[in-house]
């Protein structure tokens, strides 16, 4: 008895030093104001000034990872920057039944450029990136190659495109910096920055109209929040691009591979706008 006893106690403290050392690794790891608990192994993390591509935060953010759907940035930014919202887009066999997040696209169907834009960024649409790139670039294979040039010309050098919305491929992958970088530019089109802040529309006509709401809950609990982008495959984890305005500031934050990416992403903002006020936001 008293040997289990004893052994029982020596369990017990061996276990609260365990918990109490992993705690402050973390710590050390992840710094002050941010919680480490929301990141996973192989994660990484990067808060930015938007205006002046300034780093304020990060770990890991050079090391190239799957980005899941926040492919979609640089789709939907390339179709803003190219085409009218209001140009007309009928749907194409290719682009129905794209696996993975969908609108339910038909063959046939007709959506102006602008509502297809809603079905990629607010409901994640495989099928409206297909429908976008085949109209932009004639065919997804020479859309990718645009891709991947407007990259270049942004100088996202660890970046690369296989398709326009992010099922996975060993070759497509960006890093936090990259990512957090074109989403701060992404930010500066108007017609991109209205889409990723419209918390739900409805597009369509008819027996296809349909109403969609964005999955961003950034939008939603976070002050002054105001896009942009969800992602996530099992090969790249959890990944968020989040962007929020406070005082004509703007922070964008990204992070790949971390299960509770809406919190840490949240967490890097609220620091940034901490260092910002400390510094006069000059």
């Amino acid at each position: 008895m008293e040997r289990s006893a004893a052994k029982s106690r020596r369990f017990f403290i061996v276990s609260i030093l365990t918990v109490a050392v992993s705690a402050f690794l973390l710590s050390l790891l992840f710094g002050t104001g941010i919680k480490a608990a929301h990141a996973a192994n192989g994660s990484s993390y990067i808060v930015m000034r938007a205006d002046t591509l300034e780093i304020i935060k990060g770990e890991n953010h050079t090391v190239r990872q799957p980005m899941a759907s926040t492919t979609k940035i640089m789709t939907a930014l390339l179709i803003c920057e190219n085409c009218s919202p209001g140009e007309t887009v009928r749907i194409k066999k290719e682009s129905v039944g794209i696996e993975g997040s969908s609108v339910y696209l038909k063959e046939g169907e007709e959506y102006t450029v602008k509502e297809l834009l809603f079905g990629l960024m607010l409901r994640s649409g495989n099928d409206c990136a297909s429908a976008l790139a085949a109209h932009l670039g004639g065919n997804v294979e020479r859309f990718v190659e645009m891709m991947n040039l407007r990259a270049t010309q942004l100088e996202l050098k660890d970046t690369h495109y296989v398709n326009p919305h992010g099922l996975h491929h060993k070759d497509h992958y960006t890093s936090c910096y990259d990512l957090c970088k074109l989403g701060c530019i992404a930010m500066k089109n108007p017609l991109f920055k209205e889409i990723v802040a419209t918390r739900s529309t409805t597009i369509g006509k008819g027996e296809y109209k349909k109403t969609i709401a964005n999955k961003n809950k950034i939008l939603f609990r976070y002050d002054g929040g105001n896009g942009i982008k969800t992602g996530y495959t099992k090969a790249a984890g959890r990944c968020l691009v989040a962007s929020a305005e406070r005082n004509n500031v703007r922070l964008v934050a990204a992070a790949l591979n971390v299960p509770d990416m809406f919190g840490l992403c949240e967490n890097l903002m609220d620091y940034g706008f901490s260092v910002l006020k400390k510094q006069g936001s000059k």
